[in-house]
């Protein structure tokens, strides 16, 4: 109290004595009567106090007057104020040392969303500084364009190597080339660093996160325990670095904590998720956003009453909790306690995330007339809403429902191919042929330029008619597909066995124990057999070798190397975890529950359909397969931004 009044007294004399004095002396005290005020964010009165001084004595202003009025026009976000003040002062100001870089701050400042004029500027430049560096760092990644990245590899290659060394400079290049999405050349550096601060990895962590790298931000992470921090004063006692994340608090500490569980989100292996959170500071687990990521992160490794306990113990739940905790509860084919918390959420908590979990739970709970109900009460129905709903209505066959969804759409909007790919997907399921036929010719007249969702098309149409056993017009499509280019994606699967993340590709032979894998496999499907499964080449999507047959081609699918792999060493584990990037074929889905009830072994399948089976341990006529989906990374938790080191974003 006593504090806040000596500061607006002083602030009070300030103005009075201000006035008194001449212009010259004015000159010299009004930026720091700006600063002052500045610094108590009190930006408006300093924009007040510049603009009455401006109108009468502009020529005179000082570098320190208009680097503190861009100050407060950056914090305000007052672009309109910021751009009249760069074009009112003279030519002598706009190229000074220490006003440019002023000015290019309040340009790449991502909320008044001008980083281009950020780059104009720094291209007038002849000797960049490393502060005009780093803002133009800063600038790239808000563009986030394969222009900019040019420019990024550009300027990196010319700038000297003492650069390198400054960490400010270093984390915003790295960021930049993660928001340009070369993670490549981004790791490279971030390995080359000598001295790698913690905002370094946080800013790395971040960057492996968003491009679906869940096992090395993990592994990142726990590098940081090796790592020594870059420490003047040699007379101080060195801590690592891990030392100082788990004692400072701050948001970029706590971003990297939001990191690991996103990382371990996207993997879902409950026993890493156990052995990670362990590591994670007590007092930081009482953090809102870190209890939002758990929430998440549990129902993702199919621990819903551990998620559901951290959703209670919350003092008051926001958006992100309640989203996140129906989410959870559709994850784990709990359609109904989905629904319930949603019809108890706060409304003014409810957007378009949270409609994507409910109906999304519906879906995967076949509650379609909820989700109908849900769907209909809805105000602003946006394109991901609509095609939420369409996938909800494809899986359960109402195609000519989801056509006429697709026409009332179009009526005040342009088309969207989310929507046709719901259909097409739903289509898929079904072996439906000339449905799926008569989806994908409307998409190749409606989305020719969309490179990536028509390839995503034409690999549906090429497996529905591969499923339904036309492998000629299957291969042509996929002729088709090679010719123009398109690279198809390697199905990778994760699983953890003893503590330690694992991953195969389709007939992996890399690892150092491939042959009493493979030898395994051949047991597992010999059991399978003898209770009665029979392999469904319906499934097999692609022309066989000479030496391959229906039951190699499935015993070499990744998930199934990943199940075998659980079983070597006459290990008897009571519960196996498996994430795969790609679908799971309907004769492994089959496979799996049998395989589960067999070795009375609990089995969670979680790939990108994006379904997972889970499947419990009964016998063999009453297997449980329950369905959950599984929303990306990006599309769930972007409610949750990283607050990260951007020198920026996110």
């Amino acid at each position: 109290m006593i504090k806040t009044l000596l500061i607006n007294n002083h602030l009070k004399l300030i103005r009075i004595v201000g006035n008194c004095l001449s212009t010259n002396r004015s000159n010299i005290n009004l930026g720091d009567q700006m600063k002052i005020l500045n610094d108590t964010k009190q930006f408006e009165s300093a924009l007040e106090l510049f603009n009455k001084y401006k109108d009468k004595n502009l020529d005179k202003c000082s570098n320190w007057i208009i680097i503190q009025a861009l100050r407060a026009c950056t914090n305000l976000r007052d672009i309109e104020h910021g751009s009249i003040i760069h074009n009112l002062i003279s030519s002598r100001l706009k190229y000074d040392s220490y006003v440019l870089p002023a000015i290019i701050h309040f340009y790449s400042y991502i909320k008044n969303n001008q980083p281009e004029k950020a780059i104009d500027l720094f291209n007038e430049i002849i000797n960049p500084n490393q502060v005009i560096i780093n803002l133009l760092f800063s600038a790239c990644a808000h563009i986030g364009t394969d222009q900019t990245l040019n420019l990024l590899k550009k300027v990196s290659s010319n700038i000297p190597i003492s650069f390198y060394k400054n960490p400010y400079i270093l984390t915003s290049l790295v960021n930049a080339l993660i928001e340009c999405d070369d993670i490549k050349h981004a790791q490279i550096l971030f390995e080359k660093s000598t001295v790698k601060t913690l905002p370094l990895y946080a800013t790395m962590m971040k960057g492996y996160v968003i491009n679906d790298m869940a096992s090395k931000a993990i592994d990142l992470f726990n590098k940081i325990d090796n790592d020594q921090p870059n420490i003047e004063n040699n007379n101080e006692k060195k801590s690592n670095l891990f030392s100082i994340l788990k004692t400072d608090i701050n948001e970029e500490n706590i971003g990297i904590y939001i990191c690991l569980i996103k990382a371990l989100s996207q993997i879902g292996i409950l026993p890493i998720c156990q052995l990670m959170v362990k590591r994670i500071p007590t007092f930081i687990l009482n953090y809102h956003r870190i209890q939002n990521a758990l929430i998440d992160m549990w129902g993702k490794a199919g621990c819903v009453n551990e998620a559901k306990r951290i959703f209670e113990i919350m003092s008051q739940p926001d958006q992100i909790g309640y989203t996140a905790m129906i989410n959870c509860y559709g994850l784990n084919g709990m359609g109904i306690q989905a629904v319930e918390l949603f019809r108890k959420m706060p409304k003014k908590f409810i957007n378009d995330l949270t409609y994507v979990c409910v109906l999304n739970a519906c879906s995967h709970s076949g509650l379609v007339n909820i989700a109908r109900s849900i769907f209909n009460d809805i105000q602003n129905k946006t394109e991901i809403i609509f095609t939420t709903y369409i996938d909800c209505l494809s899986r359960a066959a109402a195609f000519e429902e989801s056509f006429q969804l697709i026409i009332e759409f179009e009526r005040n909007n342009p088309p969207a191919a989310p929507l046709y790919m719901a259909l097409l997907s739903g289509a898929r399921n079904v072996k439906n042929i000339n449905l799926s036929q008569k989806v994908f010719d409307r998409m190749k007249n409606l989305f020719a330029d969309l490179k990536h969702s028509m390839i995503s098309a034409s690999i549906l149409l090429a497996n529905v008619y591969a499923s339904s056993g036309d492998i000629e017009q299957a291969s042509n499509i996929r002729i088709q597909l090679h010719k123009s280019g398109a690279k198809k994606k390697v199905g990778l699967s994760l699983t953890e066995i003893d503590g330690i993340i694992m991953q195969f590709r389709a007939h992996d032979q890399s690892h150092p124990r491939s042959s009493e894998i493979y030898a395994e496999g051949e047991r597992i499907s010999k059991e399978l057999i003898e209770h009665g499964h029979g392999y469904d080449a319906s499934w097999i999507v692609r022309p066989m070798e000479n030496d391959e047959t229906i039951e190699s081609i499935f015993c070499g699918h990744s998930e199934r190397l990943a199940i075998a792999a659980n079983f070597i060493d006459n290990r008897k584990p009571s519960r196996i975890h498996i994430t795969k990037n790609l679908r799971v074929c309907g004769d492994c889905h089959r496979a799996t529950k049998l395989i589960a009830a067999i070795r009375q072994c609990e089995i969670i399948v979680q790939d990108a359909n994006p379904v997972l089976q889970q499947v419990d341990t009964s016998n063999i006529s009453t297997s449980i397969d329950s369905t959950r989906r599984c929303p990306s990374i990006n599309e769930l938790l972007k409610f949750e931004q990283l607050k990260l080191p951007r020198i920026r974003r996110s």
